[in-house]
């Protein structure tokens, strides 16, 4: 009874990326510049996106979702560390914790299934032509968001509950900027069996299955392309993946890293700011990769930009 009671009234401790504190007010202007930026990146990338009825279509449909998720992921670590950096404190509320939790699973998950939904969107576009329209209309478009949304979220919502039968007891410090699934299991003093066994599996395939369609979309792209005879529209058709193939590249190399340098380093610390990598760069990094590649998106955010700066004239006016 007495550990049920300290669960339910446990306050976790965020340890953060440094225990320096001189190196705080760095790690506070770093991460609220990244944040500032990738809020920015990403809002201006799904305006140029709504303000351009040329941009409407099924790829650029799934690019606002992916933006959006991208500002949700960061809004849901990093403006918590910021306050507790502001306020010189570590704590966050078990109840806190646990809600983090499950929306960083949400938006992790989120990211992931429109990430494949975007390969298969350009499998179709190259590979399958003439049926595009037909096949990737705006119901489908939806109901593969809506899809992926819901599976992510009954994901979350799974390993919370598992989460909260776990006990804890005195060792509450979470060597984290944000409370991760696995850092939070290691603190439980209860068996944690059936939650690692749900972890992995639950990885394996939430996370193996959207890998493994994205690498068939590629390897199908790669083999129709091949086929082209000229070399014009060899090019055309890997410049319209370009932008996505970097995303992906980015998403699930900055993941493995993680993976890699948690495996091969016994500090939580270090393991930490690795992880900063996937949840932090490739949110904000994504919108510089679209503006820089899509020609379709530099014309659209230089149309966005001029309509602002006319508005503002005519107010000023």
């Amino acid at each position: 009874m007495e550990a049920k009671n300290q669960t339910i009234t446990a306050e976790f401790l965020l340890l953060g990326l440094s225990e320096y504190p001189e190196m705080q007010p760095l790690i506070f202007g770093l991460f609220l510049s990244m944040y500032l930026v990738t809020v920015l990146g990403n809002l201006l990338i799904i305006l140029a996106i709504i303000s351009d009825s040329h941009l409407h279509t099924p790829m650029y449909f799934f690019l606002s979702n992916l933006s959006f998720t991208d500002i949700c992921f960061s809004s849901t670590t990093v403006p918590k560390m910021l306050v507790n950096i502001l306020r010189q404190s570590r704590a966050i509320t078990y109840s806190g914790c646990l809600t983090q939790l499950c929306f960083v699973l949400v938006f992790a998950g989120l990211e992931n299934f429109l990430l494949a939904a975007m390969a298969y969107d350009r499998f179709i576009a190259i590979c399958n032509p003439l049926r595009y329209t037909v096949i990737m209309n705006s119901r489908l478009c939806v109901l593969l968001t809506l899809f992926s949304l819901l599976i992510s979220t009954v994901d979350a919502l799974l390993h919370c509950l598992m989460v909260l039968h776990l006990l804890f007891c005195a060792d509450l410090e979470i060597p984290h900027f944000f409370c991760e699934l696995d850092q939070v299991i290691k603190l439980a003093c209860s068996d944690t069996l059936l939650n690692n066994i749900l972890v992995y599996v639950v990885t394996s395939i939430l996370g193996g299955i959207p890998l493994l369609g994205i690498i068939f979309s590629y390897f199908k792209i790669t083999s129709s392309v091949l086929r082209m005879p000229s070399t014009e529209g060899k090019y055309k058709a890997f410049s319209t993946c370009g932008s996505h193939l970097s995303v992906v590249s980015l998403f699930y190399g900055t993941a493995f890293g993680v993976y890699i340098s948690s495996a091969v380093t016994d500090s939580s610390r270090k393991t930490a700011v690795a992880s900063v990598m996937y949840t932090v760069v490739p949110a904000m990094l994504n919108p510089f990769i679209y503006s820089l590649r899509s020609r379709d998106i530099k014309e659209a955010l230089k149309k966005l930009i001029r309509t602002s700066h006319f508005l503002k004239l005519c107010h000023l006016l």
